[in-house]
């Protein structure tokens, strides 16, 4: 690997996985394939969430800014990646890195939210499916989604700042990926215990409260779904449920794994690959899962094949 006199260099040195040539080339190709599978499949669930007159309703709402909040995260991360695969300088800019940081913050924090609101949504569905136009009106699912992305935009914006903060003494050689702020953090060259436990205690509150409302609706609506006497009723609470559930098992799976871990030495290509993984695979399976386990929106997706 060729890096540049680093004296010289304002910017970040991302290593990610310089040291097995072999590897990155294979991760090249599996990278580009997922990043046109994500481009494809998420953009496809805007569309038809704006064109199908029959996804004109909260959970298409929904999830058609999962999908744009998927789309942003991987613009962020994906191209930058991408470039450091197949150059021999793994570099990256300070505000690049900054940028990278702020979105992926962002984008992880709102989709926290969103999903305890496509929850609450699921919820109203199945326990009290009468009130549902009421509860769920228009109106108020807008209000939801702006206090989704406001919530995750500031929240982004108050832990990039914290970060930047922190003295690195000209430190940048990130043995990473991504710019993110475990990596980050290991760079400081000051005693950072205080903002660290701020930090923890952010990313606590963002990920712990919302998956707490998840586990209450799904608490409810399993009752609900207990309660139901015929088992074709039964397999339709469990259908309208089924595809949020699997997003949320795997969101929520990985980010808990890198965010609220001990801060204990860890092998850092473990780190590397969980990074990948929430980072890429995540967002390409997404709407694949929603697509695969929807009977709406397949027949979205028909229709609009057939007319073309």
């Amino acid at each position: 690997m060729g890096i540049p006199n680093i004296s010289t260099f304002s910017g970040f040195f991302l290593l990610g996985f310089s040291r097995q040539p072999l590897l990155e080339k294979m991760l090249f190709v599996i990278i580009v394939i997922s990043y046109l599978l994500t481009l494809l499949g998420n953009m496809a669930i805007i569309i038809l969430a704006r064109l199908d007159p029959r996804l004109h309703t909260p959970m298409y709402l929904f999830l058609s800014h999962l999908s744009l909040m998927d789309l942003c995260y991987t613009a962020s991360t994906v191209p930058q990646l991408l470039f450091n695969l197949q150059s021999p300088e793994k570099t990256i800019t300070y505000g690049g890195c900054v940028g990278q940081l702020y979105v992926s913050l962002a984008m992880g924090s709102t989709e926290c939210i969103l999903l305890a609101v496509m929850a609450i949504d699921r919820y109203v569905a199945v326990c009290r499916p009468l009130h549902y136009v009421i509860l769920m009106h228009p109106r108020i699912c807008l209000q939801l989604v702006a206090m989704t992305w406001l919530t995750g935009l500031t929240s982004s914006l108050v832990q990039t700042v914290l970060i930047t903060q922190v003295s690195l003494c000209g430190r940048n050689v990130i043995d990473h990926v991504f710019c993110e702020v475990p990596v980050l953090l290991k760079l400081a060259c000051v005693e950072i215990t205080f903002i660290q436990t701020e930090l923890f205690l952010f990313s606590a509150f963002l990920l712990l409260v919302p998956f707490t409302l998840i586990l209450i609706s799904y608490g409810f609506i399993a009752q609900a779904v207990w309660k139901i006497r015929s088992s074709e009723g039964r397999r339709k609470a469990l259908r309208t449920c089924s595809s949020h559930l699997l997003v949320v098992l795997l969101f929520y799976g990985t980010a808990m794994a890198t965010y609220l871990q001990p801060n204990l030495a860890t092998s850092q290509d473990r780190d590397k690959f969980m990074a990948l993984l929430y980072g890429i695979v995540t967002p390409t399976l997404n709407p694949f899962i929603y697509t695969l386990c929807n009977k709406d929106m397949k027949g979205a997706l028909r229709k609009v094949i057939g007319k073309e």
